[in-house]
C-alpha cells in the first residue's frame, strides 16, 4: 500500500501537466492564426480606404496605414512572431505525445501539429482575412503594432542579413524595377474592377481619360484648322451677323486678308449686346471693337496643361498652332470635358454622323473620327500614338494614299477604304478580326 500512493501522486502530476500544456499549445496554435490573418488583411487592406478613414478620424485607421507604409517591417514581425508561436507550439507537443506514447510520440506530434498549424492557424485565418481584410485590420492593428515595436531590434538585423544578402547576390530591391508606379496601380484596379463586372464602360473611359491628362496633347482633341468655322473681317457687318446667328458656335476666329491670319475671336454674346444698345441696327457696330485678342497655344501642350490655363485665364477658347507659328486648329475647355466624360452634345449642335455600326459588327467611320473616340465606344484597343484619327491611322500604318476599295489588315483589325477625296481619306470601314 504504501508503494501506491507515490504512483497515485505521480499518475496525478502528469494528468495536471498535460492539461496545462496542452492549453498552452491550443493558446499558441490561436496566436499563430492570429499572425498568419494579420499578415494577410494587412497586405490586402486598402491603403487609400484607411487613408480616407485616417483623415476621418479614425485611430485604428491610422494604426494601420502606419504598419502598411512599412511593409517590410510589419512582415518581418508577423512572421518572427508566427515562427516563434508555431516552433513553441511544437516543441510542446512533440514533448507531450513523448510522454504519452514514447519514441512513437514524435510521428503523432508532427502529424497532429501539421494538421492542427495547416486548418486553425493558416488556412482558416487566412480565408476569413481575405474575404474581411479591412474589417480584421482594423480589430488587430494595436495588437500588431505593439509586437512591431517590441520585435523592431530583431527585425532590423534579419533585415540587415537579408539586404547584405541580396547585394551578395546582386540583386536591388531598392531598384524602380520593384516599384509600381500610382497611376499603374488604379489603371490595373479599373481594369479588374470592369472585368469583374462593378464598374460599367463608361465609367471606365471616364476615369482613364482624367489619368491620360497628361499624356494627351490638344494637337488629339483639336479641332483641325480645315473644320474651323472663322469669319471674314472684310465682310459686311450684316454677313458677319448672319453667319454668327447661323452658327452652332459661340465663339468664332475672325482673320482679315489671309485664313491664316487670325486677327480676334468674335463672341455672339457681344454681338447681341451690341445689337441691343443700337436697337438692332447693324451698321454703327465695329466688328473690331467688340472682337476680342485671340489666344494662341503650342499643339504640344497637353490636356492638364491646358486645362489649368483655360481655369487661370479664365477662358475657353484658343487657337493652337505649331512650332513654325502656323494655325493647326482650335481647341476649347468643351473639347477637354469631352475628352473625359464622352461627347457634350445640346439642342444646336448638328448631327453628324460619325459612326455607324453595320449589321456584321463592322463600323463605318468617317476618316476625321478620332482613334480615342472610337476605341471608346467600341471598346477597342487601336494604337493612337502615331496618329489620332482613323484616316491618319491607315495612312501611317500603309505608307501611302490609298484609293477606294484597298483594304488592310493592322493590329488585329481590317480597314477598307470606302470614300477619298483629293488625298484625303474621308470614309473607312473597319472590322475587328477574331
Amino acid at each position: 500500500m504504501e508503494t501506491l500512493v507515490p504512483d497515485s501522486f505521480s499518475f496525478g502530476s502528469v494528468d495536471t501537466e498535460t492539461w496545462i500544456t496542452s492549453i498552452v499549445i491550443i493558446v499558441l496554435l490561436f496566436l499563430s492564426g492570429v499572425f498568419s490573418g494579420s499578415e494577410t488583411a494587412l497586405t490586402a487592406a486598402s491603403k487609400a480606404h484607411m487613408h480616407h478613414l485616417s483623415k476621418a478620424g479614425n485611430r485604428r485607421a491610422k494604426q494601420v496605414g502606419k504598419l502598411i507604409d512599412d511593409k517590410e517591417r510589419m512582415i518581418g514581425a508577423i512572421l518572427l512572431g508566427n515562427n516563434l508561436v508555431n516552433i513553441l507550439a511544437s516543441a510542446l507537443a512533440t514533448s507531450l505525445f513523448l510522454q504519452l506514447a514514447g519514441e512513437a510520440g514524435v510521428v503523432y506530434a508532427t502529424l497532429i501539429m501539421t494538421a492542427l498549424v495547416l486548418i486553425f492557424a493558416e488556412v482558416l485565418p487566412k480565408s476569413y482575412a481575405i474575404s474581411n481584410p479591412e474589417r480584421l485590420a482594423l480589430n488587430i492593428a494595436p495588437f500588431i503594432s505593439i509586437i512591431v515595436t517590441v520585435f523592431a531590434p530583431i527585425v532590423t538585423l534579419v533585415q540587415k542579413i537579408v539586404r547584405l544578402t541580396l547585394k551578395l547576390l546582386r540583386v536591388d530591391i531598392t531598384s524602380d524595377e520593384f516599384t509600381q508606379k500610382a497611376q499603374d496601380e488604379i489603371r490595373g484596379t479599373i481594369d479588374l474592377h470592369r472585368h469583374e463586372g462593378s464598374l460599367i464602360k463608361e465609367d471606365q473611359a471616364m476615369i482613364g481619360s482624367i489619368l491620360d491628362l497628361d499624356e494627351v496633347t490638344v494637337e488629339d482633341v483639336m479641332v483641325h484648322r480645315k473644320s474651323m468655322q472663322t469669319l471674314n473681317i472684310e465682310d459686311s457687318v450684316d454677313d458677319i451677323i448672319s453667319q454668327v446667328v447661323r452658327s452652332p458656335y459661340t465663339r468664332l476666329p475672325v482673320y482679315e486678308g489671309d485664313a491664316e491670319n487670325i486677327v480676334g475671336v468674335l463672341h455672339a454674346k457681344d454681338v447681341l449686346r451690341s445689337l441691343r444698345k443700337t436697337s438692332g441696327q447693324s451698321k454703327p457696330i465695329n466688328i473690331k471693337r467688340i472682337m476680342i485678342k485671340p489666344w494662341f497655344v503650342p499643339e504640344t501642350s497637353s490636356l492638364r496643361e491646358q486645362l489649368n490655363a483655360f481655369l487661370e485665364r479664365k477662358s475657353h477658347f484658343a487657337l493652337v498652332v505649331d512650332e513654325y507659328g502656323t494655325i493647326q486648329g482650335l481647341v476649347t475647355l468643351e473639347d477637354i470635358l469631352e475628352e473625359i466624360v464622352g461627347d457634350i452634345t445640346d439642342e444646336h449642335d448638328f448631327d453628324l454622323p460619325g459612326v455607324q455600326v453595320l449589321a456584321d459588327g463592322s463600323i463605318s467611320a468617317e476618316g476625321t473620327v478620332t482613334i480615342r473616340d472610337l476605341n471608346r465606344m467600341m471598346d477597342w484597343n487601336l494604337p493612337d500614338d502615331e496618329a489620332t484619327t482613323i484616316a491618319g491611322l491607315v495612312l501611317f500604318e500603309s505608307e501611302t494614299i490609298p484609293i477606294v476599295g484597298q483594304s488592310f489588315n493592322f493590329h488585329g483589325y481590317k480597314f477598307e477604304v470606302t470614300s477619298r477625296r483629293r488625298n484625303q481619306v474621308t470614309g473607312i470601314k473597319v472590322k475587328k478580326q477574331h
